[in-house]
């Protein structure tokens, strides 16, 4: 019996031991992970555990772009908490799976630094991170109180625009549940711009070979004045007063989309006191860029706006801008745009015939488009 009673013992204190010693050795293997990553550096601050939970907290972690010449960093992303953990409700449905959950994180594109299109391409190193980090298929993923940035360090004013106040929730990504509906997985995202709000929503299939989905957007009241420093800088002119606001659908399956975006600028004013010391030059530009506003709007709303059809595959997507122009138009001197989602796309958008496609055609896309016209003509 005493023999037993010290194995017991001598058990239970290895197992202290493997508990107290268990967060430095995860620890320093993801820390030697991220300091290894191919163009990129990252540091984690400390790890907890939570074992009766199944789950672990990364605390205070950055992952920075390093430049492969100079071997500068440029600010990537870092998080407050990252609490990784198995989704329980999984597994009543015989699943082993994880979730994850982002608290307080930022994330930084960078021009010429750190981009998306960095991302796209480092895209296997980021998965094979995230399976270091998380061995389960992840199914729950949420991003709490998050900010996205984008930033120009090289464009005068420098440009940093950001959303903030960022809420992610994507559900069902590993297909746990209504695995037999076509668009199982869902993502959900609010954030604030600039005193507007932005309000997401996608149906998908996670699991696809190739991009499912159908989703919508809607971009409400940005406050324009607050964005007078990207304006400045990319368009050369600053405003005194309107907002702008935005509404998209889009579908894609098999590599092919179909979409539209219907941006909306209402109570537009560019030229005001702001531009009194502007150069002549710049005050001519302002006041041809106003008086464009003021043409092109609908007076009784007083807005500006259009809507742009988009549809192709995702090697050679196709804008219509013909179409854009010509709501523009309608607008302005026929029938106000209405400022809402439309809800005309869906899945099933993709798979509209040729012909259908064309008989929506605009009347300004017939009347300057010479090369269909004069197939038409032929085929008569």
């Amino acid at each position: 019996m005493k023999i037993r009673y010290k194995i017991l013992i001598s058990v239970f204190d290895l197992l202290i031991i493997i508990r107290l010693l268990l967060p430095y050795v995860v620890l320093h293997y993801a820390n030697k992970t991220l300091a290894d990553m191919d163009g990129y550096y990252g540091h984690i601050k400390d790890v907890e555990l939570s074992i009766y939970r199944g789950a672990y907290i990364i605390k205070d972690i950055y992952l920075n772009k390093v430049d492969l010449v100079s071997k500068r960093q440029t600010e990537f992303f870092k998080s407050g908490d990252i609490d990784l953990s198995i989704e329980w409700r999984a597994l009543f449905h015989r699943m082993i799976v994880g979730k994850l959950i982002f608290h307080s994180s930022e994330l930084i594109f960078t021009k010429d630094k750190a981009e998306l299109g960095d991302v796209r391409k480092d895209s296997s190193n980021f998965r094979k991170l995230l399976k270091e980090f998380m061995p389960l298929k992840v199914n729950r993923f949420e991003v709490i109180d998050g900010t996205i940035h984008y930033v120009d360090n090289s464009s005068s004013p420098e440009i940093d625009v950001s959303l903030k106040q960022t809420h992610i929730l994507a559900l069902n990504l590993s297909n746990v549940t209504q695995n037999r509906i076509e668009l199982p997985s869902t993502v959900t995202a609010q954030a604030s711009v600039y005193e507007g709000t932005l309000n997401f929503n996608m149906k998908l299939d996670a699991l696809a070979d190739n991009a499912k989905f159908v989703l919508n957007a809607e971009l409400r009241n940005t406050n324009l004045v607050l964005l007078n420093a990207f304006l400045k800088a990319y368009g050369n002119f600053d405003v005194n007063r309107g907002t702008f606001s935005l509404y998209t659908e889009m579908a894609t399956k098999d590599g092919k989309f179909k979409g539209y975006v219907k941006p909306f600028i209402k109570d537009l004013k560019v030229v005001g006191p702001q531009d009194r010391n502007d150069s002549f030059l710049q005050k001519i530009w302002e006041h041809m860029v106003g008086a464009a506003g003021v043409l092109l709007k609908n007076q009784r709303k007083d807005q500006l706006a259009s809507k742009i059809p988009m549809e192709g595959t995702f090697n050679s997507p196709k804008p219509d801008a013909l179409d854009g122009i010509w709501e523009v138009l309608r607008n302005a001197f026929i029938q106000a745009l209405i400022p809402s989602i439309d809800n005309e796309i869906s899945i099933h958008s993709i798979t509209a015939g040729a012909d259908q496609r064309e008989d929506k055609k605009g009347v300004l896309w017939r009347m300057f488009s010479p090369g269909k016209r004069n197939t038409e003509t032929k085929n008569e």
